[in-house]
């Protein structure tokens, strides 16, 4: 290991440190005493607890003068993750700084600061792909819902009462859902106004109908069970046309995944069987000319292979 390395290791063990001391030592600020606030809780004696805690709080006071919008706290509980934005941020920030320490250690500084830039791009890739998930998720639980609505309404509850039952048999997220729509009503909120939030926080057009039938219901009169029951019907017929169009498509988008993977599986091989071959591109200006083009040429192919594929329903 050269000297300069061991020179940015140890400025960065040494920031670790001063940084690790600034958390340590910042005050918990007055206002009210903690046990006045949470007379019941008891306070740890662990000295990592209160560390922690003196880090989310300084967290915490920075995002209340200078507040971003990376990692939005609607986006970490639409993710289903039961953390704060403070809390987030220093569970990727401690990510970040040890990925990077380990990465210097392995690969160089260059690889520290590659991991060091890429992570706080992954770890927002992460809560995309949870909210995605927990949206399909949701939406595969649509028709068990409506049996628990339609089961509520003809047992002789009101629609909200069937909702606070749904909340308490489904599982989750929906259960998660019920038990905000039953939270916001019993605060004041339409019952109408948190069904529609509910759609439009899930992404779902299912459940959007579920809201309009209820809203129509209670404009018009009628058996709500059994408007539910027909529009449960539409669902599954919806949910079915679904999964023959995902069969259909899941060769085009196999075909289109092998495309994109040859030409980088090709370079990738050349360069292990012949690297005098292949490395005139990467010496040559031309060479350098034909590798711009030809991933603006594949930055093309993936977007018309992805129009081709991606069926709206």
């Amino acid at each position: 290991m050269t000297m300069g390395s061991l020179l940015v290791i140890g400025t960065a063990l040494i920031l670790s440190a001063a940084l690790l001391s600034v958390f340590a030592l910042q005050p918990h600020g007055g206002g009210i005493p903690r046990d006045r606030r949470r007379p019941f809780e008891e306070e740890s004696t662990s000295q990592l607890s209160r560390f922690a805690g003196s880090a989310v709080r300084f967290v915490e006071g920075l995002l209340t003068h200078y507040p971003i919008r990376l990692y939005r706290r609607e986006l970490l509980e639409l993710a289903g993750l039961k953390l704060s934005q403070a809390d987030y941020i220093i569970l990727v920030g401690s990510g970040t700084l040890v990925l990077g320490l380990m990465c210097m250690l392995l690969g160089g500084v260059g690889l520290a600061l590659l991991i060091a830039i890429l992570t706080p791009f992954a770890a927002h890739v992460l809560v995309t792909v949870l909210i995605n998930q927990r949206r399909t998720k949701f939406n595969a639980q649509l028709s068990d819902t409506l049996q628990l609505l339609t089961g509520g309404l003809r047992a002789g509850h009101s629609i909200l009462r069937a909702i606070d039952a749904a909340a308490a048999e489904a599982d989750s997220p929906t259960s998660e859902e019920m038990h905000r729509i039953v939270t916001e009503t019993s605060l004041g909120k339409d019952l109408l106004h948190s069904l529609n939030d509910t759609s439009t926080r899930m992404a779902s057009e299912d459940f959007m109908w579920i809201a309009q039938a209820i809203q129509i219901n209670r404009e018009v009169g009628g058996d709500l069970a059994e408007v539910l029951d027909q529009v449960s019907g539409t669902i599954r017929e919806r949910t079915e046309i679904k999964g023959q169009i995902k069969a259909l498509a899941a060769e085009g988008k196999m075909s289109a995944y092998i495309l994109m993977a040859l030409p980088i599986g090709i370079v990738t091989l050349l360069s292990v069987v012949n690297p005098a071959y292949i490395g005139v591109l990467f010496t040559e200006p031309l060479g350098w000319l034909l590798i711009g083009v030809s991933i603006v040429l594949m930055i093309i192919g993936a977007l018309w292979l992805r129009k081709i594929i991606d069926l709206k329903f």
